[in-house]
C-alpha cells in the first residue's frame, strides 16, 4: 500500500489544498496551515515521531487534527496516539486494516479545523 498516494488523493480533493515536502515526509496545507502530514518511521528515525508513535518502524504514520468528543474518542483507540505537539494534534499508525472511508473522514475533519469557513462551506454536508 502506498500511503502517500492514498492520502495525497484524499487531501488534494479538498478546496485550495496543496502539497509540499515537510522536514520529513509530505504535508498538505490550506492557506499556509497544515492539516495532514504523512511520513515513514524506519529504524527509530525520525526519533520524535518514533517516540510519539511508540514504534521504531518500519511504519507509516499520519499526523492530523481533531477536536471535541472525537478527539477524546480517538485518543484512546488502538493505533492512534497524541504526540504532545498541540492539544488538537493526533497521529495514527497506517496499517492494512485502516478503514479508507474513516481515513477520508479524518482528513476532511482535520481540513475543516484549519480551512477558512468559506472553503469549508464548499464541502458536501455530511449525510
Amino acid at each position: 500500500m502506498n500511503w502517500e498516494t492514498t492520502i495525497r488523493r484524499m487531501c488534494l480533493a479538498l478546496p485550495e489544498t496543496y502539497e509540499e515536502q515537510a522536514w520529513v515526509g509530505t504535508r498538505w496545507r490550506v492557506r499556509g496551515r497544515t492539516f495532514a502530514h504523512v511520513l515513514e518511521i524506519v529504524g527509530g528515525t525520525p526519533p520524535a515521531f518514533a517516540k510519539a508513535a511508540g514504534t521504531d518502524g518500519p511504519a507509516h504514520v499520519l499526523i492530523f487534527r481533531s477536536s471535541g468528543t472525537e478527539l477524546d474518542a480517538l485518543s484512546s483507540r488502538a493505533g492512534f496516539f497524541a504526540p504532545g505537539w498541540g492539544p488538537e494534534i493526533l497521529g495514527m499508525t497506517l496499517a492494512a486494516s485502516v478503514d479508507r472511508v474513516e481515513l477520508g473522514e479524518l482528513i476532511t475533519e482535520s481540513y475543516c479545523t484549519r480551512a477558512p469557513k468559506k472553503l469549508v462551506a464548499l464541502l458536501d454536508p455530511p449525510e
